[in-house]
């Protein structure tokens, strides 16, 4: 992982890039939407299903690498019981009807989070439509559920500090390569493009650690209103930014002309 300034992230061909290879989505707006048209708040989320399922085509056709969704964090737990029977409910309906289709389409699915905290059934599902798409070799789908940032700092030192106390490490060669090793999506490049639905401007406890890099993006959209010409939007926004990762504008210039 480059630290900053290095020219590691110039050799990952990140400089001048108009086109993202991961981007992360926080998915906001859906109860809120269905609110405006005085129906139920499911209403927005079942809408917010169909908005995935666009953007989800929309970024493998333009060869976007990784597409990261918060679909449910570590907070939503907070929400009214009725509502995340709901999602709960949601999330493993949609996770039986897509399969196929992503499938089909050569999406890779893969979840991160807690998962232990979901029922039976859904961890089941889970596991299924991972191993199905484990071998596919378009876009990488990531679904954070039950996730928070924090969360993954902490079970990533949880876990190193395991080596340590194993002998299998000494404390000295703890660092921030070794901790971003560890976490949830060490093995896949850090996201380029980051959006936010739904007119809130934060992060959320969203993939903290992966984001200190990333172009931020806010829109007043919500998210079933989100589809291909709004994620053209945020790219278009992100191809016309300079990304300098600690060095000088005419540094990144130079590196992009040699």
């Amino acid at each position: 992982m480059a630290e900053e300034g290095d020219t590691a992230v110039v050799e990952e061909g990140r400089l001048g890039r108009s086109m993202p290879r991961h981007v992360a989505i926080i998915m906001d707006g859906n109860g809120r939407w269905a609110e405006r048209r005085k129906l139920p708040r499911h209403f927005g989320h079942k809408a917010g299903v169909d908005a995935v399922r666009k953007v989800v085509s929309a970024c493998g056709e333009r060869g976007i690498e990784v597409l990261t969704l918060f679909a449910f964090s570590s907070e939503n737990w907070r929400r009214p019981a009725k509502e995340v029977g709901l999602l709960m409910e949601l999330f493993l309906t949609t996770l039986q009807k897509e399969i196929k289709r992503l499938h089909k389409n050569k999406v890779r699915i893969r979840l991160i989070g807690d998962l232990s905290a979901f029922p039976e059934k859904l961890q089941q599902r889970i596991a299924e439509a991972e191993r199905v798409t484990a071998d596919n070799d378009g876009l990488t789908l990531v679904i954070a559920a039950n996730y928070g940032g924090r969360w993954d700092i902490a079970q990533a030192a949880a876990r190193l500090a395991g080596q340590v106390k194993a002998g299998t490490l000494e404390p000295g060669q703890v660092d921030a390569e070794r901790l971003a090793a560890e976490l949830s999506l060490a093995d896949l490049p850090e996201p380029d493009l980051f959006i936010r639905t739904g007119g809130e401007q934060r992060i959320s406890n969203f993939l903290l650690w992966q984001l200190a890099y990333t172009e931020l993006y806010f829109t007043d959209r919500f998210w079933p209103d989100f589809d291909a010409e709004a994620l053209d939007e945020a790219i278009a926004s992100f191809g016309s930014r300079q990304r300098r990762f600690g060095m000088t504008g005419h540094q990144v210039e130079s590196l992009k002309g040699a």
